[in-house]
């Protein structure tokens, strides 16, 4: 390449995370201060090709910035293998709301009956046919996100590698010929549980699988990302497969508790099977070809047994932060995650390098926020803002089969930063039209709204069980942007009749004990 004089010589890391809500990305990125000419290839090489990084090289590249991703795949235990798009586009948010539809689907065909449709019996979903469709969609955006790439002329190359120090990376191809730069991968963890490697498939695999498998066992640990168990077991039993969660002690850790208890009761009248506060100890193959799981029963401290013909483990991923070859430059790590610690800037502890997405410390592993925090910080090295990301405020929707969304604090969260007393909570059980003549069990839709008790009455945290919640969630997250009051809320006309109008009426406190079960308009 030729000789080229900037300030600016910038390399990324971006891999891949979960499912959902959801899923989730990686980057980091290192910068030279030097205002000096030096021969560089590139002013900016991005390395992963998830959402955060393909979102950071486009936006650079308009900028007037040379460009190039690094994405390389590394297969799954299973051999499971996709293209470029990350996380989200393969293996996370968009064949998951896809399968999330057709279990829906399979209710709403019940549904159908009762407002008159003449549907001959019995129904049978086909998961070839589904699995064929979800995957030639995504196999579609893999391209769409080449030619993307191409028409904004940032280059990509399909390698792997590690850091050398922080102006240089060192890479290899898949037939193992050493380049000059190259990316790294995100994995999946697995238990430490005998057979689980063997016989097990992770969310790398199950919307990939080529034949259905059969009754599954969603395997979820809470200390992971315990929505992906909760969202794969929801469409799997939606389609109409005998699906079990094992639970090692709370569902949705992290999220309100209130809430994941309504989406887990809901679940479970649905037709999922929980084991609560079990663990698995190991997995055998039968002679049979079906899967033998035992686990401990830690309440009544019993061991147990039972077979499957498939075993899902979603117990999370971690970045594989070490394969980057970080600890050579002395970067500051969370020891227990693996996480990078990061600054409001993105930077970390190593001058010229930075990180985005959810590889970095107490970032939310969402989709959106990598896109957005990687267009920002293309912007600030390109001189062309200021702007940092804001993490407060996040919305997210976990599709379980009735679907949660929430934005802002968790109820036990508002309490601990503003104790009991100091705030007031507005809630409402209603049910939506939609269930009335199917007559379905609306006994989890609910909502609240958590608020400062004194002054304004500002809203801390909105919460939401029901249809199309991420839908719903998404409209009133502006709110919380502008600094949205209870006063706001009452104020604001709703569309009649939704679900979501209910949150404009909402008035029962808990603290009043009334019951806050809707009974008209």
């Amino acid at each position: 390449m030729g000789q080229r004089c900037h300030k600016h010589d910038v390399i990324e890391y971006d891999a891949m995370s979960r499912l959902n809500h959801p899923t989730v990305y990686k980057a980091v990125k290192m910068r030279s201060t030097l205002n000096i000419c030096r021969k560089y290839d590139y002013d900016l090489v991005v390395i992963g090709g998830g959402s955060g990084g393909l979102a950071c090289s486009k936006e650079a590249a308009q900028l007037g910035q040379k460009v190039a991703v690094l994405d390389y795949v590394e297969p799954s235990l299973k051999g499971t293998k996709w293209g470029l798009g990350g996380t989200c586009v393969n293996v996370g948010c968009i064949p998951k709301k896809l399968m999330h539809q057709a279990g829906l689907l399979g209710t709403a065909v019940k549904d159908a009956k009762k407002y008159g449709w003449q549907i001959p019996g019995p129904i049978q979903h086909d998961w070839v046919t589904m699995a064929e469709a979800v995957q030639n969609h995504v196999r579609s955006l893999n391209w769409g996100h080449r030619v993307q790439l191409q028409d904004k002329k940032v280059k990509y190359l399909n390698i792997k590698g590690s850091l050398v120090n922080e102006h240089t990376v060192r890479g290899l191809t898949k037939a193992g010929k050493e380049v000059g730069s190259l990316s790294i991968k995100k994995i999946l963890t697995y238990l430490n549980v005998p057979g689980a490697m063997e016989h097990g498939v992770t969310s790398d695999d199950i919307f990939w699988l080529k034949k259905s498998p059969g009754k599954t066992t969603a395997r979820l640990l809470t200390w992971c990302l315990s929505d992906v168990a909760l969202e794969c077991a929801g469409f799997l039993t939606g389609i109409g497969l005998d699906t079990t969660v094992m639970v090692r002690s709370i569902a949705l850790r992290g999220f309100d508790q209130q809430m994941a208890g309504l989406v887990t009761d809901y679940m479970e009248a649905y037709g999922t099977k929980f084991a609560w506060e079990c663990i698995p100890k190991r997995v055998e193959k039968l002679s049979s070809g079906a899967l033998q799981v035992t686990w401990t029963d830690t309440k009544a401290d019993q061991e147990h047994k039972d077979t499957y013909d498939s075993v899902l483990w979603a117990v999370g991923r971690a970045p594989e932060t070490k394969a980057l070859g970080l600890d050579k430059l002395g970067m500051q790590l969370n020891k227990e995650t693996g996480k990078i610690i990061v600054g409001a800037d993105e930077s970390t502890s190593v001058p010229n390098i930075y990180a985005f997405g959810d590889i970095g410390e107490g970032r939310p592993e969402l989709t959106p926020t990598a896109i957005k925090a990687g267009k920002l910080l293309a912007r600030r090295l390109a001189g062309q803002s200021t702007e940092l990301m804001n993490y407060d405020n996040v919305p997210t929707t976990v599709f379980t089969p009735l679907e949660y969304g929430c934005v802002g604090l968790s109820e036990e969260e508002a309490e601990k930063r503003h104790g009991k007393d100091g705030l007031e909570v507005f809630h409402a059980f209603y049910k939506p039209l939609e269930f009335t003549v199917a007559e379905r069990d609306a006994n989890q839709c609910y909502l609240k709204v958590v608020c400062e008790r004194g002054g304004d009455q500002r809203i801390l945290g909105l919460h939401f069980t029901g249809p199309n919640a991420g839908e719903v969630t998404q409209g009133f997250a502006l709110g919380f942007q502008c600094g949205a009051t209870y006063s706001h809320l009452l104020s604001t006309v709703g569309i009649h009749p939704t679900c979501a109008e209910e949150l404009t009426k909402v008035n029962i406190t808990k603290r009043s004990g009334l019951d806050a079960t809707v009974t008209g308009c």
